[in-house]
This record gives structure tokens, C-alpha cells and sequence, in this order.
């Protein structure tokens, strides 16, 4: 499940599929790129106006126990999130509240088990940019955007365009240059070893909801895996009603000596059910 955990923020491969080849010299600057981005999704204007996002659908991977695990995605301005994952029918949850994040499952003994976010974990949550993305008015969130170079990505003509963060993380993304959709994004981490790494994440099959377009498909994997794991989007839910404490640091039984529970509080579920 360590490999899942990842889909929390983002929300967020398939490396051997997308090998990069340069192409031909730029013919847009970043910004225009960027612009006609944030066109093609749907307006800024109209992204301004999701203040909630929740997706439902299922997590396919080939190193989990289940196959196919139903997940429950929940996302709240400005960087809050929500992520609940079915396997071998044991929920696991992670929750970012936008400044600490904490991940529940259950342990050995089928009771569930809190921890909180390791370096990594709160690194990424913390830079992820919640329901608009990385470019969606990225100068305001203290980003810079440069053009890298045009590439081939699957065949298609894309923008290679490099995203340094406030925080000093350095990203690539890649733009397709006949739809200006995000079609991958690159970040540099580092595992519990200590090791540095690269994560990709491709997304595909864009479809429009309520004129807002978002990929059905997101992909994530890591350079030196051989598999990768699918986020497949079934429901998506715009603004929905979503309580405050479903992105607070949940409660779990707390066991004394002779084995007393003295705190039996466990959040409840998810109530939200997002719809077509």
C-alpha cells in the first residue's frame, strides 16, 4: 500500500510508455502556453468557482493485494484532501488539512493505526496545488514557468515546460501542443531510503464536466519501476458539500496496559457520495 499513498495529493505513470524525444524548436512562449492551457480546461474563471472536488473510482495495481480498490477522493480549498482506499475489504485513509497529514490504516491486529506524514509525504502535500493543478495561475502562488523545449511524447507533439516552486522543488510538465492538456508531470523525491528518485504521473482520457475538463485516467509510477499504478475516475462531484472534519487528524482507539481502551472515537466514513 505504500506505493497507493501517493494518490492523495493529487493527485497524482507509465514511464516506459512516454520515453521523451526532442523535436523542433519552441514556437510559443511559456506564458501563451500556459494561457492556452488554462483555456483549454475550462477558464480560470470558471475553475475560481470550485471551491470542493470529489472523484470516486478505483485504483488498479499490480502491487497490492487487491487487484482493483475502490478510492474516494475528497479535495477543499485551498489544499486540503481526503483520500479513503478499499483493499481486501481493510479502508485505509490519509488526510492533509493543509499545513500536517496523517495516514490511517489498519495494523496487525485489525485496529486502526495512526501515523503521521513522513518528510516526503508532507512535502508533496504541501506544494500540490488542489482542484486547479500546477499551472492554473501559478505566478500567484509564488511559481516560476520556463520553456524547455518542444519534445515527442506517444507520438503527439508536446511542450516540455520546467515549474520551480516557491519551496525551491523544481518540476517538469509537458503540454500537448494541439489540445494544451497536461499529459505528464515529472518530480524529483527521494524514497525511505533516502535515495533520490523520479515520479511521473501521465494523465489521460480528458473528458468535460459541467465545461471543466479533467483526465478519467492518471497514471503514477517511478523510473525504476517495472508497473505502475492506474487511478481510474468513475464519479466526479463539483462542490460538493464537504464537513470540516473530514480533513482534521482522526481519533483511534487508544490502547492502556491489561489492554484498556480508553479512546474508542474513529471518524466516520465519508457521507459524501459524488455523481456524474
Amino acid at each position: 500500500m505504500q506505493r497507493i499513498s501517493g494518490w492523495a495529493l493529487a493527485a497524482c505513470i507509465a514511464i516506459g510508455a512516454c520515453a521523451v524525444a526532442p523535436v523542433a524548436a519552441a514556437d510559443l512562449g511559456a506564458a501563451q502556453i500556459v494561457e492556452k492551457n488554462a483555456a483549454a480546461r475550462g477558464g480560470v474563471e470558471a475553475w475560481r468557482k470550485i471551491e470542493t472536488m470529489a472523484w470516486a473510482g478505483h485504483v488498479e495495481s499490480a502491487n497490492a493485494p487487491g487487484r482493483e480498490m475502490p478510492f474516494l477522493l475528497e479535495q477543499k480549498r485551498p489544499n486540503k484532501t481526503r483520500f479513503e482506499i478499499m483493499a481486501v475489504s481493510q479502508k485505509s485513509v490519509r488526510i492533509f488539512d493543509g499545513a500536517n497529514g496523517w495516514k490511517m490504516r489498519p495494523s496487525k491486529s485489525g485496529k486502526p493505526e495512526l501515523q503521521p506524514y513522513g518528510a516526503e509525504e508532507l512535502k508533496f502535500a504541501q506544494e500540490a496545488q488542489v482542484i486547479d493543478g500546477p499551472l492554473m495561475e501559478y505566478a500567484a502562488r509564488g511559481a516560476a514557468i520556463t520553456l524547455a523545449g518542444i519534445d515527442e511524447l506517444e507520438g503527439r507533439k508536446v511542450y516540455r515546460l520546467n515549474l520551480a516552486l516557491r519551496s525551491g522543488a523544481n518540476h517538469r510538465l509537458w503540454v500537448d501542443a494541439e489540445t494544451f492538456l497536461e499529459t505528464r508531470l515529472d518530480r524529483d523525491t527521494r524514497n525511505a531510503r533516502g535515495q533520490a528518485s523520479t515520479v511521473s504521473v501521465v494523465y489521460r482520457n480528458y473528458q468535460s464536466f459541467e465545461g471543466l475538463q479533467i483526465p478519467l485516467s492518471i497514471e503514477t509510477g517511478a523510473a525504476s519501476a517495472t508497473a505502475s499504478d492506474k487511478l481510474v475516475i468513475e464519479k466526479i462531484a463539483l462542490n460538493p458539500e464537504l464537513e470540516a472534519q473530514m480533513f482534521v487528524k482522526p481519533n483511534v482507539p487508544v490502547t492502556r496496559s491489561r489492554g484498556v481502551t480508553v479512546d474508542t472515537r474513529v471518524p466516520p466514513p465519508s457521507t459524501v457520495k459524488p455523481g456524474q
